[in-house]
Parts: structure tokens; C-alpha cells; sequence
């Protein structure tokens, strides 16, 4: 798949057209990326940008490996 092209609609969110890079296939789709939550406080904060802060089971949900399970399962 590759962005064709995207929009920003607000400051959490933004619309995407994607098509599959197979050019015989032809299929493409529309997607919305959404932030939700915060992971990490930012270094520069800004006062009119807020996001709830993540519980602990969404940070290790973002961790690199997360959901992948170990090789012996």
C-alpha cells in the first residue's frame, strides 16, 4: 500500500487515500489516522494541545515486540 494523498481535517486528525502498489490489483482505500491518547509528555508543550494521558496497558501496547508473542508460542 502507498498514501496517495491525505488531508488534514483537525489537529488529532487526518484522512488518508491509500492504493495497493500491485497495479494490476487496483484497490484502494480511504483511512482516518486519529490520535487518541498521549504516550509520552512532549518536551515543548503546548497549552491549547491536549490528549488524555495512555494507561499502562496502552504503553506496552506501543512498545516494539508488543503483541508478537514469544517463538515457543
Amino acid at each position: 500500500m502507498r498514501i496517495r494523498t491525505s488531508e488534514g481535517r483537525h489537529i488529532f486528525l487526518r484522512i488518508a487515500y491509500l492504493q495497493c502498489t500491485t497495479e494490476a490489483c487496483g484497490w484502494s482505500v480511504r483511512a482516518e489516522f486519529e490520535m487518541t491518547h498521549e504516550l509520552s509528555p512532549s518536551g515543548m508543550p503546548n497549552p491549547e494541545v491536549y490528549l488524555p494521558s495512555a494507561n499502562g496497558d496502552l504503553r506496552k501496547a506501543a512498545l516494539p515486540g508488543a503483541g508478537q508473542g514469544s517463538p515457543s508460542e
